[in-house]
């Protein structure tokens, strides 16, 4: 019997190995031939009929299309067109999923779901440097191919992950995915740098797994942005749109003012730090910070960046702590220990680095490498 088993395991795992090779070998038509049936054209209307905007998305699953929020805000109608064959046009049904913070709705398009549509979502991260490209409908120029690097991954507390490429892109790009050369989707952009040639930005794909199916729900419900918002959330959210743009001087005021107007807001008080953090004004960051720890006491997101507002200053110690206090909020959170070991081997503690480092590498491998490469050579990678 196991004779038989073995050589079908083995001939499984060679063909799976087969086309993951393959895959890797594909030239860019060949990987654009393959993933552009999953595109769409996006196309929005008022309750006239009358045309509102255009952007760009792309089948995650069958029926179901992942374009930017902003695309679709405020419409009555909106309409898909397929980029394969001759393409065709299908209405959408509704909303399953609405991701306000990071810019991403789901839809559901009325359309029979027996010819596979779909993406693959990547599982990391892409890397400075690496090779990328989208497809959308810019300018209305439906199926068009741009391709880039990867110039910045960074953060934007609240939303996770934001690549920034040079793949250049114009309106009606939003919600264009973002390839690597697997042909995985890595992210999808929503914002283009006006004042920055070849500028890009697009949420990372891991926010795209928390976009969960849910209750089908109308267009309705994603009224025009000047109609939605209270004072509070209104401040709050164009101090977002300024910190995807990295103009923090900008987005500050926004969050300062929001706090002002509800004090018991936590994700306010974060974004104030981390706005202040990277102003230099260590010593308001970690008064925002300690504001926000009231409110979220056993917070490890809080936790580790009121660490990094005490290392900005220099207060070493009390960086240790905040790690720490971290860590035990959430063992199994690798940003932690990658704090610690880091702040360790800074400090010439090197046995509590690797303690921390060995720990970190049971948690994120890649995270671990990322340590190991900045303190190759007694050096750190922070900033």
């Amino acid at each position: 019997m196991y004779k038989r088993i073995f050589p079908q395991l083995l001939l499984i795992a060679l063909a799976s190995f087969s086309i993951s090779e393959a895959f890797s070998q594909e030239t860019l038509p060949e990987l654009v031939r393959r993933v552009k049936p999953s595109i769409v054209a996006i196309a929005t209307y008022d309750a006239k009929g009358d045309s509102l905007a255009t952007g760009s998305g792309f089948f995650i699953r069958p029926g179901h299309v992942v374009t930017s929020l902003h695309v679709i805000r405020g419409a009555r109608r909106t309409d898909v067109k397929t980029l394969d064959g001759k393409g065709r046009v299908y209405q959408v049904a509704g909303l399953l999923a609405v991701d306000e913070e990071g810019d991403l709705v789901l839809l559901r398009v009325n359309m029979a779901t027996d010819r596979p549509r779909s993406s693959e979502l990547a599982t990391s991260l892409p890397e400075e440097g690496e090779t990328v490209f989208l497809i959308g409908n810019p300018l209305k120029l439906e199926g068009s191919v741009t391709d880039g690097i990867v110039s910045a991954v960074r953060e934007v507390p609240g939303v996770g992950k934001i690549i920034q490429t040079t793949a250049p892109i114009s309106q009606g790009s939003s919600g264009s995915p973002v390839f690597n050369l697997r042909g995985q989707v890595v992210g999808v952009i929503t914002v283009k740098v006006t004042n920055g040639q070849n500028i890009s930005l697009a949420i990372g794909s891991d926010r795209l797994r928390e976009l969960k199916a849910g209750t089908l729900r109308s267009l309705t419900e994603i009224p025009p942005k000047d109609k939605i918002l209270d004072g509070g959330e209104a401040l709050y959210r164009t101090g977002l749109d300024s910190l995807w743009l990295g103009n923090y001087d900008h987005a500050v005021s926004y969050f300062e003012n929001a706090v002002n107007r509800n004090p018991k807001r936590a994700d306010a008080w974060i974004q104030v730090g981390y706005c202040k953090v990277k102003q230099g004004k260590n010593a308001e960051a970690i008064q925002a910070y300690q504001q926000a720890l009231q409110l979220k006491p056993s917070s490890d997101e809080v936790l580790n960046k009121l660490g990094d507002a005490y290392y900005y200053a220099g207060r070493l110690s009390e960086a240790i702590q905040a790690y720490k206090e971290a860590a035990r909020a959430h063992p199994e959170g690798a940003e932690a220990f990658y704090n610690l070991a880091l702040v360790y081997f800074e400090s010439g503690n090197r046995q509590l680095a690797l303690s921390h480092a060995r720990a970190l590498q049971l948690l994120d491998e890649k995270l671990y490498e990322k340590f190991r490469s900045e303190t190759r050579g007694g050096g750190s990678g922070r900033q």
